[in-house]
């Protein structure tokens, strides 16, 4: 029994973090956390020279440690490489979660940018 436990559990989390409808837009290889949803208008999409900028904010009742943990497991699964603790690179790109509120509910905010020639130095 443990070893079913140890073999489904990966593939029912990847199965709940790559369900279409799961992906923010815009953002469309960064999941949806579960227990939170996307805020109506209150994000920004464009393509720069640069690339793609995209702002887009979640919200819901969860802590602040669910979404550290669940960022910090899905993300790397996805293609994602951690440079901080919820600082995210792939691809030329830069991934920035921001939290804002100190208990729930708590507002997400997702930020990607090309990385700049500068930084990457």
């Amino acid at each position: 029994m443990r070893l079913f436990f140890l073999i489904a559990a990966p593939i029912l989390f990847l199965t709940t973090i790559c369900r279409a409808d799961a992906f923010l837009a815009g953002l469309e290889d960064v999941p949806i956390m579960p227990g939170i949803e996307v805020v109506g208008d209150a994000g920004a999409a464009f393509d720069s020279p640069a690339g793609r900028i995209v702002e887009a904010y979640a919200a819901g009742d969860v802590t602040r440690k669910a979404v550290r943990d669940y960022y910090q497991t899905a993300l790397p699964q996805l293609g994602w490489v951690r440079t901080g603790v919820l600082i995210f690179s792939r691809d030329g790109e830069k991934l920035t979660i921001e939290l804002l509120g100190e208990s729930a509910p708590v507002t997400v905010r997702f930020e990607l940018a090309p990385v700049s020639k500068e930084s990457a130095k």
